[in-house]
C-alpha cells in the first residue's frame, strides 16, 4: 500500500472532472491521492450515487475536496469551475485527469515534476496504447492531431486529445473566459491550440491509456457522431482564427526555430 503524500502542494493540484463514472471514480481518486496532495473532484451533475460517497471520502481526507455542479455542463465547464476555484486559493497549475480509470495515476508525480521545472509550459500526455484501444479511436485521433499542429504551425503538440495533462491555470482561465466554446468534448484539443497561440509551449511526456470494458467498470460517454461533429466544428472555427493570426504565428514560429539553433 502506497502512503498518501502528507504535505500538500501550494501550487499544483490534481483536478478530476466526473460525470456518472460509476464506482471506478473511487479507485481513480484513491490512486490519485496516493500520489498527490491535494486532489479535487468536480462532480458535473452526476446522478449515479457517486457524489455522496465522494463527499464521505473527502470528510475523512483533508487532501481531497469535492465540488458539485447541480447539472451536467460538460467536461470543459467542470474543469473551468475547478480552475476558477483553485485560482482563488492561489494555485498556479492543475493536472487534469479523467475519472473513468483510463489515465495513469502512477504518472502524476513525473508530470508534476516536469511542470514545476517548466512552469510557463503545459505538460501534455502522449498516449501509449495497449491492445484494449479501439483501432477506430487510435486512427481517428491522427486527424485531429494533424489539424491541431497545422493550426499552431507545428508548435509541438504531441497529442491534441489526450486529457492527462498539466495546465498553467491563469492563461487557461483567460482563454476559456474569453469565449463560449471549450465546454464539452472540444475542451482538450482547443485548450492546447489556444494556449499555444498565447505562447504557452507544449512539453510532451508519454503516458499509458486504458480502454476499460463494461465488465471492468469502464464507462464511456463518447458519442462517435455527436463528438466528431463537435470536433469538426471546432477545427473549422480554429482555422478561421488561424488564418487571421497567421502573420503573428509565423513570426513566433521563426522565433522558435532560430532560438533552437542559437
Amino acid at each position: 500500500m502506497r502512503t498518501q503524500p502528507t504535505l500538500p502542494s501550494t501550487s499544483h493540484l490534481v483536478l478530476i472532472p466526473s460525470y456518472n463514472s460509476g464506482t471506478k471514480v473511487y479507485e481513480t481518486v484513491t490512486q490519485a491521492r496516493a500520489r498527490w496532495n491535494p486532489v479535487w473532484v468536480v462532480i458535473d451533475g452526476s446522478t449515479d450515487g457517486t457524489p455522496a460517497v465522494l463527499q464521505e471520502m473527502a470528510n475523512v481526507d483533508a487532501g481531497l475536496r469535492v465540488l458539485v455542479l447541480p447539472q451536467n455542463q460538460g467536461k470543459g465547464a467542470a474543469v473551468l469551475h475547478g480552475l476558477e476555484q483553485a485560482k482563488q486559493q492561489g494555485y498556479t497549475h492543475a493536472l487534469c485527469m479523467d475519472s473513468d480509470g483510463q489515465h495513469p495515476a502512477e504518472r502524476i508525480e513525473a508530470f508534476m515534476q516536469r511542470s514545476q521545472a517548466s512552469p510557463t509550459a503545459m505538460v501534455l500526455g502522449v498516449p501509449v496504447f495497449d491492445a484494449s484501444a479501439p483501432a477506430l479511436r487510435v486512427k481517428g485521433r491522427k486527424i485531429s492531431n494533424w489539424w491541431a499542429n497545422l493550426e499552431t504551425l507545428w508548435a509541438g503538440i504531441g497529442d491534441s486529445l489526450y486529457g492527462f495533462r498539466v495546465y498553467p491555470i491563469e492563461p487557461l482561465c483567460r482563454v476559456m473566459q474569453g469565449q463560449r466554446w471549450m465546454r464539452r468534448f472540444d475542451f482538450d484539443p482547443e485548450a492546447a491550440v489556444r494556449l499555444c497561440w498565447r505562447g504557452v509551449s507544449p512539453v510532451n511526456l508519454p503516458a499509458p491509456v486504458k480502454y476499460l470494458q463494461a465488465h471492468q467498470g469502464g464507462v464511456s460517454h463518447f458519442n462517435y457522431r455527436r463528438d466528431n461533429l463537435l470536433l469538426t466544428w471546432m477545427h473549422l472555427r480554429l482555422m478561421v482564427e488561424f488564418v487571421l493570426r497567421l502573420p503573428a504565428l509565423m513570426f513566433k514560429s521563426l522565433g522558435r526555430r532560430f532560438g533552437a539553433k542559437a
